[in-house]
């Protein structure tokens, strides 16, 4: 088909907006080798395969908050906000996107979204790990003090005991 993208290269280009897991318009018609403008024709003339949980567009606000995070003026001078698609609106696109390469890359595309829920899962998985050994030992540092100042006892010389008073006394 032609050169092989790296899963690492399209996984950078993945950001979360809305708490979902998405890719930008401009991102996605570079890897599928078209312009955003294209892109965005067929998406229009196809609105009834994007559902908003497929594909919706950003707000100002978080177009905003894009630009800042990518501290880079190459956002150049956009019209409209752009429209960003999640795992499923991405499957769509290869159906009415017809090429070759849009198939390959969304072949591509699937297989990131894949690895990077596999890497959210490990994470969670090893975060849960902690906080349960956490829980486990919250309370050995009181425990081995307690440990400590027994031995300290059992470790110190044993008291004198009380000397007997020379003399008589009334009670023995």
């Amino acid at each position: 088909m032609g050169r092989e993208i790296a899963v690492e290269v399209i996984a950078a280009r993945i950001v979360e907006i809305r708490g979902r897991k998405v890719m930008l318009d401009r991102d996605l018609a570079k890897l599928y080798g078209v312009s955003t403008g294209r892109l965005n024709e067929q998406v229009q003339r196809n609105m009834k395969r994007f559902p908003e949980d497929f594909m919706f567009q950003l707000r100002k606000e978080e177009l905003q908050n894009l630009i800042s995070q990518f501290a880079t003026s190459s956002w150049g001078g956009i019209r409209k906000a752009p429209r960003v698609f999640t795992q499923e609106g991405v499957a769509m696109l290869s159906s009415v996107l017809h090429s070759e390469r849009a198939i390959h890359v969304n072949i591509q595309i699937m297989r990131a979204f894949v690895k990077l829920k596999e890497l959210l899962l490990t994470h969670k998985d090893l975060a849960i790990k902690i906080e349960a050994l956490e829980r486990k030992y919250d309370n050995h540092d009181q425990k081995i003090k307690a440990i400590f100042k027994a031995i300290r006892q059992l470790m110190a010389p044993p008291p004198e005991p009380p000397r007997r008073r020379i003399g008589f006394h009334a009670n023995p």
